[in-house]
C-alpha cells in the first residue's frame, strides 16, 4: 500500500516558518519547510488537518497557533461531527484542528493522532482515478468527498470538491499560482489533475 511520508511547505520566510511550526505543532519529519518565492494568491487548494483525541487538545493547539501568529478562520466550536476550528499559519497554509469527540476525558495534551491532507479537486472523479491508478485505494467515497486508503502511520489523504473544501474552513475558493506544497510519497514523482506535485519518498 502506498504511503505519504512527508509534506513540504514552500514558504517565503523560512526562519519564521521554522519558528512557528517548531513551537506550535511539533510534527517532526512529517513536515518539511523549503524557502520559495513562487507566486501564489488566495486559496491554495488544500488544507491540513490535525486529528486529536478530545476538545481540550484541539483548543490547546489552536490557542498555541493563534498566540504564535496564526489567523483564526473558524473559531473552535462543537459541530454535528465533533469539535474543531481552523487557522491560517503566517506562511499561508490552512490548518484544521479537530476531534470526533465532544467531551474531555483527560488533561489537555499536544499529542496528534493523525495528520490528514485534503486536496481540493475541480473534478473529484478525475482526481480519484489518478490516485487509484497509482495504487492508492478508496476507503470511502460519497458525493464530493473521497477518503483515500493510506496505511497506519502514514499521512492521511482525502479529496474534496475545491469550493466545498474552501467553504469548510471559511475562505473564498478563488486562488491562483503555486500550491506551495510538495508531497513525498512511495508513488514516486507525479503531478495530479489539479497541479499538486508528488515527489519520491527520500
Amino acid at each position: 500500500m502506498n504511503s505519504i511520508e512527508s509534506l513540504t511547505l514552500e514558504v517565503s520566510d523560512l526562519s519564521a516558518a521554522q519558528d512557528f511550526y517548531s513551537r506550535v505543532f511539533g510534527l517532526g519529519d512529517r513536515l518539511r519547510l523549503h524557502a520559495s518565492d513562487a507566486a501564489t494568491s488566495g486559496f491554495r487548494g488544500y488544507t491540513l488537518s490535525l486529528i486529536v483525541a478530545q476538545p481540550a487538545d484541539a483548543r490547546l493547539l489552536l490557542d498555541d497557533a493563534i498566540a504564535a501568529g496564526a489567523t483564526v478562520l473558524k473559531p473552535a466550536a462543537k459541530s454535528l461531527w465533533g469539535f474543531g476550528g481552523a487557522v491560517q499559519a503566517p506562511d499561508g497554509a490552512i490548518w484544521n484542528i479537530a476531534t470526533s469527540s465532544k467531551k474531555d476525558t483527560d488533561p489537555a495534551s499536544r499529542e496528534i493522532e493523525n495528520v490528514v491532507l485534503l486536496l481540493g479537486a475541480e473534478k473529484v472523479s478525475d482526481s480519484k482515478q489518478f490516485y487509484v491508478d497509482r495504487g492508492i485505494g478508496v476507503k470511502k467515497s460519497f458525493g464530493s468527498y473521497v477518503d483515500l486508503d493510506t496505511p497506519e502511520g502514514s499521512i492521511g489523504l482525502g479529496l474534496y470538491k475545491r469550493a466545498a473544501l474552501a467553504k469548510s474552513v471559511g475562505v473564498d475558493s478563488e486562488g491562483s499560482g503555486s500550491h506551495r506544497l510538495a508531497i513525498s510519497s512511495t508513488i514516486g514523482g507525479a503531478t495530479d489533475p489539479d497541479g499538486f506535485v508528488w515527489a519520491p519518498a527520500a
